[in-house]
């Protein structure tokens, strides 16, 4: 599957990367506690009549669907922190690594290039600059 950068991926970049770790734990519980267990329930016709009965066992499919959605995340992840390490301009590669990778305020990465008093600068003039000139959107 290919994953294309867009705006909307851009913008929930920070939280995938916050959602990782929370699935991996979710998925070594699975494996190593009762979190994995699942409960069903199935007819049994010893008697003639259907009586419901209660199983327990580890819910592979739950386990399976939260393996594929952590590859996904970590996959999307990997896309743009490759798109980012692509950027040509210097400044606007530190810029995008600064707010995207390390969470960085606007105001915190204006004082970083040398434009203190004007945080809608880097904002504006180089991530959304460079957004519209890749006509990303």
């Amino acid at each position: 599957m290919e994953i294309k950068v867009t705006r909307d991926l851009l913008d929930h970049y920070r939280k995938l990367k916050q959602e990782i770790p929370v699935l991996e734990l979710e998925l070594q519980m699975m494996k190593n506690t009762e979190a994995g267990l699942g409960n069903d329930t199935i007819f049994d016709y010893k008697t003639g009549y259907p009586r419901p009965q209660s199983i327990v066992g580890f819910d592979q499919q739950k386990y399976d669907r939260r393996r594929k959605t952590l590859e996904l995340k970590k996959e999307k992840v990997r896309v743009i922190d490759q798109w980012i390490d692509d950027i040509k301009d210097g400044q606007t590669r530190c810029v995008f690594r600064m707010f995207y990778r390390q969470g960085m305020t606007w105001k915190t990465i204006a004082k970083q290039i040398g434009m203190p008093h004007n945080e809608d600068y880097p904002r504006v003039c180089i991530r959304d600059a460079y957004l519209k000139k890749m006509k990303i959107t």
